[in-house]
């Protein structure tokens, strides 16, 4: 059974940083994408970054690129979500899934975790 654990939110100000990690476990990690998605109240979630466990390429969303940075540690079955220059409208529960489907589908990622919540303040 495939399992996403989130961690790593909190309240932060803006122009600051988090870095957000997903420990999965229950599949083999090279043959699965993983990727982070947000939810902001009132609004639909939205898919921001992706990572290929397989080869490492990854994908951003306009709304985060040049600021948030995927990466991934095989060894220990988890990506971070280095989150740089935080604005008020990064304020979201943030998770994250693992798929079979490619980072470029991570729309129709099935298998979000709970959550964690990150709050940027004005």
């Amino acid at each position: 059974e495939v399992q996403v654990v989130e961690s790593g939110g909190g309240l932060v100000q803006a122009g600051g940083s988090l870095r957000l990690s997903c420990a999965a476990s229950g599949f083999t990690f090279d043959d699965y994408a993983i990727g982070w998605s947000r939810q902001a109240p009132g609004k639909e979630r939205e898919g921001i970054s992706c990572i290929s466990s397989s080869d490492g390429s990854t994908y951003y969303s306009d709304s985060v690129k040049g600021r948030f940075t995927i990466s991934s540690d095989n060894a220990k079955n988890t990506v971070y979500l280095q989150m740089n220059n935080l604005k008020p409208e990064d304020t979201a529960v943030y998770y994250c899934a693992a798929d079979y489907l490619p980072c470029t589908r991570i729309a129709d990622f099935v298998s979000w975790g709970q959550g964690t919540q990150v709050t940027v303040s004005s």
